[in-house]
């Protein structure tokens, strides 16, 4: 048998054992022996070869739109960028990643183009591997859904979360220790539904023997799992609803229906028309918040504030980030900074390396020769 019998027999077997206390410990079992066959058959399917999609990052941040075929990427692509998608009415245009720069609030944003998702991409189906590890490696997860195909989130969520990419969650608090001897010590800071048994028969299957496992959070098979496997991708997402230019206005209250049965609230997702370039700046706009992105005017000696070209860096980010950011030895060189504008107390306030910057601050550097 293959690993992809293997991996089905599992999850069918998963999928029929009834959930309670006493099934608890064998569907741990069953989950633990899952991701790792899934992982077994991802680093086949690597080591295979086969076209790639790799795709350099540069910029400030990397978006991926994610979508299936024909719902408007390339389009919306080349309306927001420079870029020369392949446009066509029919599934499959994009067949490589295609990505472009969005010049917006002084930042570069690549956004990439990828291929259309199908059901199964996880597992191979259509290049699809290839295409999600582009998306682990973004740093927002934009879904193109059309107006007319808002049950195409749920598959798509679906094939991300297959391929280890967790959206709008942070990482489980789950902290693991190896040692030499003394079996496993489970300690949590909060109580667990989950039986120490269960968490002790789960570490077991991922081969740890002797470990203390402190748990910081409440924490089901699913999220233990992926605190011990420790290799999955944490993403923000948003949603864009594009072709809402095709709709008559009564269709609107079932689109906004569609979004919220899929907990999304409408008045936060984007709608646009990517072909007529309607909706675009408050997608623009919108990209950038969920990006956490913040502009800081440089103070440059004898050229003084640059407005045109700004630092950009994330939100929550130190005088010691902005100085890495520029670049050189500027953090070496260090001596202190000055800082006018929304962080500081005043104007040219004197600060260390430690100072939380915020967005459109203007940072001078003073630096020893």
């Amino acid at each position: 048998m293959g690993l992809e019998e293997e991996i089905e027999d599992l999850r069918e077997e998963i999928a029929n054992t009834p959930y309670n206390k006493s099934t608890e410990e064998h569907i741990g079992r069953l989950k633990a022996k899952l991701a790792e066959k899934k992982e077994k058959l991802e680093n086949q399917s690597s080591a295979g070869g086969g076209h790639g999609y790799a795709v350099e990052k540069t910029g400030d941040a990397t978006v991926a739109f994610v979508g299936f075929p024909s719902v408007g990427k390339s389009t919306l692509l080349n309306a927001l960028t420079a870029a020369e998608s392949e446009v066509g009415s029919y599934e499959f245009t994009t067949l490589d990643v295609n990505p472009g720069m969005l010049q917006y609030n002084g930042a570069n944003i690549q956004l990439l183009d990828v291929p259309g998702l199908i059901e199964g991409a996880a597992s191979g189906r259509g290049g699809g591997q290839a295409v999600l590890s582009v998306v682990r490696a973004a740093d927002l997860v934009v879904f193109v859904l059309s107006v007319f195909d808002i049950d195409q989130y749920d598959r798509l969520r679906e094939e991300l979360y297959a391929n280890k990419i967790r959206l709008d969650q942070t990482p489980p608090s789950v902290h693991i220790a190896k040692k030499g001897k003394g079996g496993i010590r489970v300690t949590s800071s909060v109580d667990q539904d989950l039986s120490h048994d269960v968490i002790k028969e789960m570490l077991r299957e991922h081969g740890y023997v002797n470990a203390d496992v402190t748990l910081r959070e409440k924490l089901d098979l699913d999220r233990l799992v992926d605190g011990v496997m420790d290799n999955r991708e944490y993403l923000p997402s948003m949603v864009t609803v594009n072709k809402v230019d095709l709709i008559e206005p009564d269709y609107a209250e079932t689109v906004n229906e569609e979004l919220r049965e899929r907990d999304i609230d409408p008045d936060e997702a984007v709608f646009i028309s990517a072909e007529k370039e309607k909706g675009l700046d408050a997608l623009k706009e919108t990209i950038w918040e969920e990006l956490g992105l913040m502009r800081i005017y440089m103070d440059k000696p004898g050229r003084g504030v640059d407005y045109e070209e700004p630092l950009v860096i994330s939100e929550g980010s130190t005088v010691e980030d902005a100085a890495e950011k520029a670049g050189g030895d500027l953090k070496e060189r260090f001596r202190f900074a000055r800082v006018s504008g929304p962080s500081a107390k005043h104007d040219e306030q004197q600060v260390g390396l430690d100072h939380e910057l915020a967005d459109e601050d203007v940072l001078r550097l003073v630096v020893r020769k």
